[in-house]
């Protein structure tokens, strides 16, 4: 597995593994599909992998305006892997919809005449999806798996594809950059690398099980319930946690690990499903606040906070009406 610059490129063999190995203390909840549209097949020599992520990533801090590259992994079109975006870090690629996802861009331009995947590129699109989805319980649906083209560039808010969108990640990924191309063409793809029986489960979560989200800048993750333990993990500002157990000010964020926080930096949060075909997301707690986007019915939010029948649901003033989320 090489190494240059930050980055670390993976067979798909290797990526199971590695995913697998992954301590990840931040809620992970959707999976978002994209292509990198260009740099795109033409540009790919076989050897140049490291030097088309650098170039991404300097695009990204120095266009964009990013503190790092966009997105958590990027694939090959030889079916190679590569580390992006550290996974603690909330990715910068769909508006408004990036908080609890892992964003993965597919080296190319898949819209119709453009390039076609190769078989190399398309199993390991397969594989890593697979991979991602065991690693965080991510259910295999059109819900929980997203597009780019399903959601509208300027609000954020989820269209299915109609209004101002992307094509991404292609109008022929995998047959198609639809919902129903999504539910016909690619998710049983993935349903079939994981098994029927695995990919139809709902997402695990254990009895008892909160959630807090993080209110300091970085919080240190360690082994143990105390200051003095041995550092092993970091979350950052605005981060949703699981815990698992709390004892004497400190919170296990793990089932299986040791992995412990300071109760003093992490505030108690509330998950919830939106109800309705269209929630509008408003910048306070009424009627008469400007709309700042829109959820779709199932998409999940935390509850940081309740007045008057109305939820915030991040850090920043954003409000939802209380009676169109279920608890989750």
């Amino acid at each position: 597995m090489p190494t240059r610059n930050g980055f670390t490129l993976l067979t798909l063999a290797e990526f199971e593994g590695w995913i697998a190995a992954q301590r990840v203390a931040r809620t992970i909840l959707t999976l978002q599909q994209h292509h990198t549209w260009s740099p795109a097949y033409a540009q790919f020599t076989g050897a140049n992998h490291f030097e088309l992520q650098a170039a991404m990533k300097r695009h990204h801090v120095t266009n964009n305006g990013w503190g790092d590259i966009g997105q958590h992994f990027t694939t090959f079109p030889d079916g190679t892997i590569m580390t992006g975006r550290p996974l603690e870090q909330t990715p910068a690629c769909i508006k408004g919809q990036n908080a609890h996802s892992v964003c993965v861009e597919h080296l190319g331009n898949f819209d119709a005449g453009r390039d076609t995947m190769s078989a190399a590129h398309r199993a390991s699109i397969i594989g890593l999806s697979g991979a991602i989805c065991r690693r965080f319980a991510i259910p295999v649906n059109v819900d929980r798996i997203v597009y780019h083209h399903w959601f509208h560039l300027d609000t954020g808010a989820r269209t299915n594809g109609s209004g101002n969108t992307k094509t991404c990640p292609g109008t022929a990924f995998f047959g198609g950059n639809s919902v129903e191309s999504a539910q016909r063409t690619f998710l049983p793809h993935i349903r079939s690398y994981l098994g029927g029986a695995e990919a139809a489960r709902p997402a695990a979560r254990p009895a008892g099980i909160r959630y807090g989200v993080v209110t300091t800048d970085t919080l240190n993750v360690r082994r143990g319930a105390n200051a003095s333990a041995t550092k092993v993990n970091a979350v950052t500002l605005g981060s949703i946690v699981r815990i698992h157990d709390e004892r004497d000010g400190w919170l296990r964020l793990s089932a299986s690990q040791q992995e412990w926080v300071s109760a003093r930096f992490v505030s108690p949060v509330e998950r919830a499903t939106v109800n309705a075909d269209t929630l509008h997301v408003r910048s306070g707690p009424g009627q008469d606040f400007g709309k700042l986007a829109a959820l779709a019915r199932n998409q999940e939010v935390f509850v940081h906070e309740r007045t008057n029948g109305w939820c915030r649901i991040g850090l920043e003033s954003r409000w939802v009406s209380e009676a169109f989320l279920t608890a989750a």
